[in-house]
């Protein structure tokens, strides 16, 4: 009876486990399909663009390509035998558990609008704007050639211009050399006097080639230490021009005395036996100098006058004297 009633335990308990395990498998079951309903819905719920009908063409191509594959239904994709869905896509995992199946999207892009037909118009007028531009290019052209040309020509003029400017420059100064050259010239020099004992006469010879006639003369006499120590200008302010010889005619090569001086004369210029005395030692010199203004005798009307200046130390010894031509450029000048 014992042996009985452990037999008779063991096979229920042999029937509660193989019910459990029954029932586990049954709950199993019922869970994965229970879990992926509200999502297929929500997923349906979250794209309202996707339509019902793109997933009844594409289960009844699955369906007719493959007997065995299940039905689609709505808001999944159909998966093919090589484990991708129809669209191209791979299939998605839910072995392991429920998944969202992604929705296809479509795009639609607007066509690029067709060109303008190129009416006769628009070609004419753009013709028109081509030529017009060429020959404003060409005009340029031209212009800017006339423009170089005129340069040219007025460089040219200007060269030419300077050149005869230059040759009128040129005939004027040779005009003028020849003037000079035919003009006369006085110049001052110092001779004995063939009259006097130890004196002397200035004379103005003409050494031009033209006559010359004397229009005035003007001479001073005066002391100083050394020729350095004279005014930097003669000064005629308190002597006044003589008019002896205005008349006075020099042709070509001929000569007057216009001055004469001579050992006599010196003590009246001295005054005192001391400044005589300085005199004859050299401590101080006794200076002529004057100035004669003279004329063209050719030219017509006034002319221009001309003059000479001139400067003579007269050297005074104790037993003889002489005289010899002295004193800074502008005591000595030529015009």
């Amino acid at each position: 009876m014992v042996s009985k009633g452990r037999v008779i335990l063991a096979l229920l308990l042999l029937a509660a486990q193989g019910a459990g395990t029954i029932k586990a498998q049954a709950s199993r079951q019922v869970a994965p399909a229970a879990q992926s309903a509200p999502r297929a819905s929500s997923n349906s719920a979250a794209s309202p663009r996707a339509p019902a009908t793109q997933s009844a063409p594409r289960a009844s191509s699955n369906s007719a390509s493959s007997p065995l594959a299940p039905a689609a239904t709505k808001g999944t994709q159909p998966i093919s035998d090589t484990g991708t869905n129809v669209n191209g896509g791979a299939a998605p995992n839910c072995a392991e558990g429920p998944c969202d199946a992604q929705p296809s999207h479509i795009t639609i892009a607007t066509p690029a609008p067709a060109p303008a037909p190129w009416l006769w118009p628009d070609r004419v007028a753009w013709a028109a704007k081509i030529l017009l531009a060429v020959l404003g290019y060409v005009g340029i052209m031209v212009a800017l050639s006339s423009l170089r040309k005129i340069e040219r020509q007025s460089h040219y003029a200007e060269t030419a211009a300077q050149a005869a400017a230059d040759s009128a420059q040129a005939a004027l100064l040779h005009a003028q050399a020849i003037i000079r050259a035919e003009r006369p010239w006085i110049l001052i020099t110092v001779e004995p006097s063939r009259s006097i004992d130890n004196g002397f006469t200035v004379t103005a010879s003409n050494r031009g080639r033209g006559p010359a006639r004397i229009v005035s003369t003007i001479d001073r006499i005066t002391s100083a230490v050394d020729q350095t120590h004279l005014p930097e200008k003669p000064e005629f302010d308190e002597v006044t021009p003589s008019a002896a010889l205005s008349s006075v005619v020099l042709l070509p090569g001929e000569s007057t005395g216009i001055k004469s001086f001579s050992r006599d004369e010196v003590k009246t210029f001295c005054g005192t036996d001391e400044k005589l005395k300085r005199v004859e030692k050299w401590e101080e010199l006794i200076l002529l100098y004057g100035r004669v203004v003279y004329k063209d005798l050719i030219q017509v009307g006034e002319g221009e006058t001309h003059e000479t200046t001139w400067c003579c130390w007269y050297i005074h010894g104790r037993q003889k004297s002489g005289m010899v031509m002295a004193g800074p450029p502008a005591y000595n000048m030529h015009t």
